[in-house]
């Protein structure tokens, strides 16, 4: 399978199996429309081509799936495999209550449709001894503190990094600590906790005061922004070249959010994510099919603005073009996807276990409790069985190998079906992975 397209003045084209990319030129890439009918290619092509050009791109064309690398082979994954449950991330929620009352957050102001409540310690050192017994042979393991507002109940992180360090030795794993926070907690003291010993930290904040504003508010219904922006610059400041991203999200209020994405990157953020709002058309601030057209448009201007701020020293990176060519993630992560409910779970401040935190409160899901285990196996049996080698929709998408097949929790939401993509997300997704591609093929022609 391939896939070809033109942007930016450029002719690229990808062979999706083996993840080649190349830069093309005109003839080679018309001819692609005929392959492997040469005979019907040179008729049709040979008024707007010399015959020369023709035969010589498509020798071309032939030693390229002579040499595998065109016209490639399917990934075939042995099936034992694909059946790994080791867990080896976890996103613990410390706190199932807010500071905030953002206007799309999918947590229900943080109790996940549930009570408001933080996690005790007693119940995080189960979380932590859970992911230890539930790893396998997998060394490295991840923690993300999640909320509602994790710094809620920072002195419960705390404890509980102390000790997930104190189990390393026994147990052989190493534990790399993560955070998601909206910012309106810190101050000098847990900044400096923060830089120490998180890994990596996500700071919520959607771009222009404006955008910002409109969706998200204080328990009073007053914009954050004007309480959030220099202590977000401060943290990020600090952090420096460690880990760290600007994570926002964008809704039909601001779909030209490419002026979010560069006033973030104005203000001096490294790393930046700002992701599409995944709401279901009730909400009038959700994305429906009639904006898919005007986003796909603002994704190729953000990546000519892109490749300008790196042309003039200003760059930096957006997580969506941030796509690696030359040693991409492994066969098994690109066809599994995220890996939830098998490798990846979610834990509750009760307790409860979930494939991931956008499953959370929806009581169907739970796969069990740190008492119990993981005691549901037809679930954990269903996100095994859905993914790229089983999924209907995606098996002749160009661009599941580098999505691996999109959210499940976006899936079950419009869909009602972990294994139907959600088709907005897919548009989206395959032109920022389009653009992503575009920049890396111009930067190297620098």
């Amino acid at each position: 399978m391939i896939h070809k397209y033109e942007l930016n003045g450029y002719h690229i084209l990808l062979d999706i199996n083996s993840g080649s990319v190349f830069e093309i030129d005109e003839p080679t890439y018309d001819l692609l429309d005929y392959f492997p009918d040469k005979d019907k290619a040179i008729i049709s092509l040979k008024g707007k081509y010399p015959e020369f050009d023709l035969d010589e791109a498509w020798g071309e064309i032939d030693n390229l799936k002579n040499q595998g690398i065109l016209f490639s082979d399917d990934i075939v994954l042995e099936e034992d495999l694909m059946k790994n449950h080791d867990v080896k991330a976890m996103c613990l929620h410390v706190s199932h209550d807010c500071n905030m009352r953002c206007g799309y957050c999918f947590a229900s102001e943080g109790s996940f449709e549930g009570e408001k409540g933080l996690m005790d310690l007693e119940t995080g050192k189960k979380a932590i001894d859970f992911l230890i017994q539930n790893s396998g042979n997998r060394r490295h393991l991840e923690v993300d503190f999640f909320g509602g507002e994790p710094l809620m109940n920072l002195e419960v992180v705390k404890a509980l990094v102390e000790y997930a360090r104190g189990k390393e030795t026994e147990s052989g794993k190493m534990f790399r600590f993560t955070m998601t926070t909206n910012g309106l907690l810190l101050n000098e003291d847990i900044m400096d906790y923060l830089d120490a010993n998180m890994a990596n930290i996500v700071l919520s904040i959607d771009g222009r005061e404006e955008t910002n504003d409109k969706m998200r508010k204080t328990l009073n219904d007053e914009g954050t922004y004007k309480h959030i922006i220099e202590k977000i610059k401060k943290m990020s400041e600090k952090r420096g070249a460690k880990d760290h991203y600007i994570r926002g999200t964008f809704t039909k209020n601001n779909l030209d959010f490419s002026k979010d994405v560069l006033d973030l990157a104005d203000k001096g953020f490294p790393s930046i994510s700002v992701e599409p709002v995944v709401a279901t058309p009730e909400n009038y601030y959700a994305l429906g099919e009639e904006d898919i057209s005007v986003l796909k448009k603002e994704y190729e201007k953000l990546a000519d603005e892109y490749l300008r701020y790196s042309g003039e020293n200003k760059g930096f990176n957006f997580f969506h073009f941030n796509i690696d060519l030359h040693a991409g993630p492994c066969a098994y992560k690109r066809v599994s996807g995220c890996g939830a409910g098998t490798d990846y779970v979610a834990v509750t401040p009760t307790g409860e276990v979930y494939p991931c935190h956008q499953f959370v409160g929806k009581e169907e899901f739970i796969l069990g409790n740190l008492d119990t285990g993981i005691i549901d196996q037809k679930i954990r049996k269903k996100f095994e069985e859905v993914n790229l080698t089983d999924k209907k929709t995606c098996k002749d998408c160009w661009a599941k190998y580098y999505c691996g097949g999109g959210c499940f929790a976006n899936a079950h939401n419009f869909n009602d079906d972990i294994s139907i993509p959600y088709e907005i997300g897919c548009e989206l997704e395959k032109k920022r992975i389009e653009c992503a591609i575009m920049i890396k093929v111009a930067q190297q022609n620098r």
